[in-house]
Protein backbone atom coordinates (compact mmCIF):
# COMPACT_ATOMS: atom_id res chain seq x y z
CA UNK A 1 0.00 0.00 0.00
CA UNK A 2 1.02 3.37 -0.61
CA UNK A 3 1.80 6.10 1.60
CA UNK A 4 -1.64 7.69 1.43
CA UNK A 5 -1.92 11.17 3.44
CA UNK A 6 -5.71 10.04 3.58
CA UNK A 7 -8.20 7.72 2.17
CA UNK A 8 -11.78 7.14 1.68
CA UNK A 9 -13.61 4.15 0.76
CA UNK A 10 -12.49 3.58 -2.43
CA UNK A 11 -9.48 6.32 -2.83
CA UNK A 12 -6.03 6.96 -1.50
CA UNK A 13 -5.05 10.63 -1.50
CA UNK A 14 -1.21 11.29 -1.75
CA UNK A 15 1.84 13.94 -2.32
CA UNK A 16 2.94 13.88 -6.25
CA UNK A 17 5.69 11.88 -7.38
CA UNK A 18 7.43 12.74 -11.33
CA UNK A 19 6.26 9.58 -12.08
CA UNK A 20 3.07 10.80 -11.86
CA UNK A 21 4.33 13.38 -15.08
CA UNK A 22 3.22 11.01 -18.23
CA UNK A 23 -0.57 9.64 -16.82
CA UNK A 24 -1.01 13.56 -16.14
CA UNK A 25 -0.33 14.99 -19.39
CA UNK A 26 -2.63 12.23 -21.07
CA UNK A 27 -4.82 13.35 -18.42
CA UNK A 28 -4.45 16.79 -19.41
CA UNK A 29 -4.51 16.38 -23.42
CA UNK A 30 -8.34 14.79 -23.51
CA UNK A 31 -10.36 16.66 -25.17
CA UNK A 32 -13.29 15.86 -22.86
CA UNK A 33 -11.61 16.33 -19.89
CA UNK A 34 -10.41 19.43 -20.80
CA UNK A 35 -13.73 20.78 -22.61
CA UNK A 36 -14.09 23.73 -20.51
CA UNK A 37 -10.37 25.12 -20.28
CA UNK A 38 -8.80 27.30 -22.02
CA UNK A 39 -6.17 25.53 -22.84
CA UNK A 40 -4.36 22.00 -22.61
CA UNK A 41 -1.32 22.05 -20.34
CA UNK A 42 2.08 21.36 -21.98
CA UNK A 43 4.49 18.75 -20.54
CA UNK A 44 6.17 21.62 -19.12
CA UNK A 45 3.03 22.82 -17.60
CA UNK A 46 2.56 19.62 -15.68
CA UNK A 47 5.48 19.18 -14.30
CA UNK A 48 5.58 22.52 -13.36
CA UNK A 49 2.12 21.53 -11.84
CA UNK A 50 3.19 18.85 -9.93
CA UNK A 51 5.69 20.78 -8.06
CA UNK A 52 3.44 23.36 -7.57
CA UNK A 53 1.55 20.92 -5.88
CA UNK A 54 4.26 19.57 -4.33
CA UNK A 55 5.39 22.98 -2.81
CA UNK A 56 1.90 23.59 -1.45
CA UNK A 57 1.37 20.56 0.29
CA UNK A 58 4.87 20.81 2.14
CA UNK A 59 3.98 24.96 3.25
CA UNK A 60 0.49 24.31 3.64
CA UNK A 61 -0.59 20.80 4.36
CA UNK A 62 -2.97 20.46 1.50
CA UNK A 63 -2.68 20.35 -2.40
CA UNK A 64 -4.96 19.09 -5.26
CA UNK A 65 -4.16 16.14 -4.39
CA UNK A 66 -2.36 13.09 -6.78
CA UNK A 67 -5.39 10.45 -6.60
CA UNK A 68 -5.33 6.26 -6.57
CA UNK A 69 -7.97 3.71 -7.29
CA UNK A 70 -6.53 1.57 -3.59
CA UNK A 71 -8.00 -1.96 -4.49
CA UNK A 72 -5.98 -1.91 -8.34
CA UNK A 73 -3.24 0.94 -7.19
CA UNK A 74 -4.35 3.18 -10.20
CA UNK A 75 -3.48 6.69 -10.23
CA UNK A 76 -6.72 8.60 -11.82
CA UNK A 77 -5.83 12.22 -11.71
CA UNK A 78 -6.50 14.56 -8.69
CA UNK A 79 -8.73 15.74 -6.31
CA UNK A 80 -8.13 18.02 -3.74
CA UNK A 81 -7.39 21.91 -2.42
CA UNK A 82 -5.37 24.66 -3.37
CA UNK A 83 -4.86 27.81 -2.28
CA UNK A 84 -6.12 30.69 -5.15
CA UNK A 85 -6.05 34.77 -5.12
CA UNK A 86 -7.66 35.57 -8.47
CA UNK A 87 -11.05 36.45 -6.42
CA UNK A 88 -10.34 39.90 -4.61
CA UNK A 89 -12.93 40.07 -2.21
CA UNK A 90 -12.38 36.47 -1.14
CA UNK A 91 -7.98 37.35 -0.59
CA UNK A 92 -6.91 33.85 -0.43
CA UNK A 93 -9.05 31.19 -0.32
CA UNK A 94 -9.21 27.72 -1.02
CA UNK A 95 -10.50 26.11 -3.92
CA UNK A 96 -11.73 22.37 -3.78
CA UNK A 97 -10.97 21.11 -7.42
CA UNK A 98 -10.76 17.61 -9.57
CA UNK A 99 -9.34 16.15 -12.80
CA UNK A 100 -10.31 12.69 -13.54
CA UNK A 101 -9.34 10.61 -16.30
CA UNK A 102 -12.29 9.92 -18.54
CA UNK A 103 -12.36 5.85 -18.31
CA UNK A 104 -13.44 6.35 -14.66
CA UNK A 105 -16.19 8.84 -15.13
CA UNK A 106 -20.06 8.10 -14.08
CA UNK A 107 -18.51 6.13 -10.82
CA UNK A 108 -19.08 8.48 -7.96
CA UNK A 109 -15.25 8.54 -7.69
CA UNK A 110 -14.98 12.92 -8.18
CA UNK A 111 -18.21 12.86 -5.41
CA UNK A 112 -16.64 10.02 -2.69
CA UNK A 113 -13.35 12.34 -3.20
CA UNK A 114 -14.08 15.35 -3.17
CA UNK A 115 -16.32 14.52 0.52
CA UNK A 116 -13.04 13.42 1.51
CA UNK A 117 -11.06 16.05 0.68
CA UNK A 118 -13.78 18.59 2.77
CA UNK A 119 -13.57 16.29 5.39
CA UNK A 120 -9.81 16.55 5.24
CA UNK A 121 -9.81 20.54 4.57
CA UNK A 122 -12.41 20.81 7.68
CA UNK A 123 -11.15 18.35 10.00
CA UNK A 124 -7.19 18.32 9.91
CA UNK A 125 -6.49 21.28 7.92
CA UNK A 126 -9.14 24.16 10.45
CA UNK A 127 -10.49 25.27 7.31
CA UNK A 128 -13.40 27.03 8.03
CA UNK A 129 -14.73 27.50 4.63
CA UNK A 130 -13.77 26.09 1.20
CA UNK A 131 -14.83 27.41 -2.38
CA UNK A 132 -15.57 25.92 -5.78
CA UNK A 133 -15.04 27.73 -9.03
CA UNK A 134 -16.48 26.28 -12.83
CA UNK A 135 -17.36 28.02 -16.06
CA UNK A 136 -20.97 28.04 -16.00
CA UNK A 137 -21.07 25.68 -18.93
CA UNK A 138 -19.95 23.34 -17.14
CA UNK A 139 -22.82 21.28 -15.50
CA UNK A 140 -20.62 18.25 -14.52
CA UNK A 141 -18.78 20.41 -11.58
CA UNK A 142 -21.62 22.06 -10.78
CA UNK A 143 -23.65 19.14 -9.70
CA UNK A 144 -20.87 17.42 -8.07
CA UNK A 145 -20.43 20.77 -6.10
CA UNK A 146 -24.48 20.43 -5.14
CA UNK A 147 -23.71 16.57 -4.38
CA UNK A 148 -21.08 17.94 -1.81
CA UNK A 149 -23.12 19.90 -0.06
CA UNK A 150 -21.55 23.50 -1.01
CA UNK A 151 -24.08 26.82 -1.68
CA UNK A 152 -24.10 28.89 -4.92
CA UNK A 153 -22.80 31.95 -4.16
CA UNK A 154 -23.20 33.99 -7.04
CA UNK A 155 -22.28 34.11 -10.63
CA UNK A 156 -19.19 36.24 -12.10
CA UNK A 157 -16.99 37.19 -15.00
CA UNK A 158 -13.51 34.93 -14.08
CA UNK A 159 -10.73 37.60 -15.19
CA UNK A 160 -8.49 34.81 -15.99
CA UNK A 161 -10.76 33.43 -18.65
CA UNK A 162 -11.55 36.91 -20.35
CA UNK A 163 -10.31 35.79 -24.01
CA UNK A 164 -12.80 33.17 -23.48
CA UNK A 165 -15.95 34.29 -23.52
CA UNK A 166 -18.13 30.80 -23.34
CA UNK A 167 -16.09 30.28 -20.09
CA UNK A 168 -15.71 33.78 -19.10
CA UNK A 169 -19.23 33.51 -16.76
CA UNK A 170 -18.43 31.07 -13.83
CA UNK A 171 -19.93 29.66 -10.76
CA UNK A 172 -19.13 30.06 -7.18
CA UNK A 173 -20.00 27.85 -5.23
CA UNK A 174 -18.84 28.11 -0.63
CA UNK A 175 -19.25 25.48 1.98
CA UNK A 176 -18.49 26.51 5.51
CA UNK A 177 -17.35 24.72 8.82
CA UNK A 178 -20.06 23.23 10.42
CA UNK A 179 -20.25 24.31 14.23
CA UNK A 180 -21.79 21.07 15.59
CA UNK A 181 -20.13 18.78 17.58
Amino acid sequence: MKNYIFTSKRLGFRNWTFNDAETLFEINNDDDVMEFFPFKPSKQDTLDFIQRMQDMQKEKGFCYFAVDIIENNEFIGFIGLCEQTYLNELGNFVDIGWRLKKSIWNQGYATEGAKACIDFGFNQIGLEKIYSVAPEINVKSELIMKKIGMQRIKTFEHSKLVDYKDLLSCVLYEKIRSTRT
